[in-house]
């Protein structure tokens, strides 16, 4: 379905990044990488999806708060693959804070790498999706795009912002064969999930189970996480041709938690 496509994808060493990383290089597309994580570890990896889908995979560690990094991504994936059809926005942070009490430093964090981010790298690859006449761009938000939760002021400030941005350039690129929309996961068990279950016991002094049922998962109509493959399987078909009429959505996969 992606053969003879090129993909970045932001936030891809791991968790839903990884997941649609690999979706994408099943169907065929040669794919950047980004994110942190051991550099023996990503090589391992890079290596293992380039042998088990017969693809081209590139690296790139790029700091996705710096825009001058995240332009160079654009041009490593360029002259890898000589051009850019699907960029992927998925990296992000996240701090929790009362608003009073909510670091300034980290303010400016968590809207550099989950909003800006998205704006430079949907810059630097703009103009050769327009020479060409097709684009996909997917951002990967949260539902905490659509609605707010106490703590995650600027999560949640830069997650509306993310759909905000991606209805943006959908209107203004859409004669161009460039398409552009959100997806808004619920909790879905990543690594950083996992660790939050067992660090969330921990400080109120309840089991993981309460946690997930209890915390988590409490505002969701289907009490299960999201899997990784339902989103990257999401991804696959934004990608697609089919999606060629579908831009400026944003499309809930999160068990009915924004119903509410």
């Amino acid at each position: 379905m992606l053969k003879h496509k090129s993909a970045i994808i932001t936030g891809s060493t791991s968790g839903i990044g990884l997941g649609i990383a690999r979706a994408f290089a099943a169907q065929g597309a040669d794919i950047v990488l980004n994110g942190f994580g051991n550099a023996a570890e990503i090589e391992a990896l890079r290596a293992g999806l380039e042998r088990e889908f017969g693809v081209k995979v590139r690296y790139s560690g790029a700091d996705m708060s710096q825009p001058e990094q995240v332009r160079a991504l654009a041009e490593l994936a360029r002259a890898e693959f000589g051009q850019v059809d699907i960029v992927v926005n998925n990296a992000g942070i996240q701090h929790v804070a009362p608003i009073e009490d909510f670091d300034d430093a980290k303010w400016n964090a968590v809207l550099a790498i989950n909003l800006s981010s998205a704006f430079h790298l949907i810059k630097a690859v703009v103009p050769g999706m327009k020479a060409r006449r097709f684009g996909r761009i997917i951002n990967v938000a949260s539902a905490h795009g659509l609605t707010a939760s106490p703590f995650k002021s600027a999560y949640v400030a830069a997650k509306h912002g993310l759909i905000g941005l991606s209805k943006t350039v959908a209107v203004e690129l859409a004669e161009h064969g460039i398409t552009s929309n959100t997806i808004c996961p619920g909790y879905v068990k990543t690594p950083l999930v996992e660790k939050q279950i067992a660090d969330q016991a921990k400080a109120h002094g309840i089991s993981p189970e309460q946690v997930v049922r209890e915390v988590m998962l409490s505002h969701q109509a289907r009490k299960e996480f999201i899997q990784v493959e339902e989103l990257a399987a999401l991804a696959v078909f934004l990608a697609s041709d089919a999606a060629a009429s579908m831009t400026g959505t944003a499309l809930a996969m999160d068990g009915g938690w924004t119903l509410h």
